[in-house]
């Protein structure tokens, strides 16, 4: 009687396209290189807009462009991580939770038929939260030696972003 369909879908959608998972990672190595506030505000943005962008999509709300923003979240994120970008506060959040907001549109308008809907936003909730996680610790507990792998691998990123955008 468990509806375990839903959250598996869920928890694999994240992960099932280069698009979501690099953003994602990216947020997460981006919030390691801030100070403060912004290491925790960004992944939180990023995961409430993108529930909002469930819960609006899941209405029936549609926004032009998704896929587009999608892949700009892509290079800009990724971008960001290369240049170790500290922006004010309230840009870095507005910015996440404005590429979040697609995001969560995306997932929920490819939420299986046979799924759960709770159980969907649970599961790529939860894996979005971790892909930032897993970033983050990347960042924060390589050595310092690795900075430049971490650089070329945002700029392959960034570039994987502009693929997806052009094509």
């Amino acid at each position: 009687g468990h509806d375990t369909a839903g959250l598996l879908a869920g928890i694999a959608h994240p992960l099932a396209g280069l698009d979501h998972l690099l953003a994602m990672l990216a947020v997460g190595l981006w919030a390691a290189q801030q100070h403060g506030a912004a290491r925790w505000a960004l992944p939180l943005a990023f995961v409430g807009s993108m529930l909002t962008g469930a819960v609006l999509g899941y209405s029936g709300v549609a926004l032009p462009w998704t896929g587009s923003a999608i892949a700009a979240s892509v290079m800009a994120f990724s971008l960001l991580v290369v240049v170790a970008a500290r922006l004010p506060l309230v840009a870095a959040v507005s910015l996440t939770a404005v590429f979040a907001l697609f995001h969560g549109l995306a997932h929920i308008q490819e939420l299986p038929a046979i799924g759960n809907v709770s159980a969907y936003a649970s599961g790529f909730l939860l894996t979005t939260a971790g892909l930032h996680a897993l970033g983050f610790a990347l960042l924060r507990w390589l050595p310092e030696a690795a900075a430049p792998w971490l650089r070329a691998s945002a700029w392959i990123s960034a570039a994987a972003g502009y693929w997806l955008l052009a094509g």
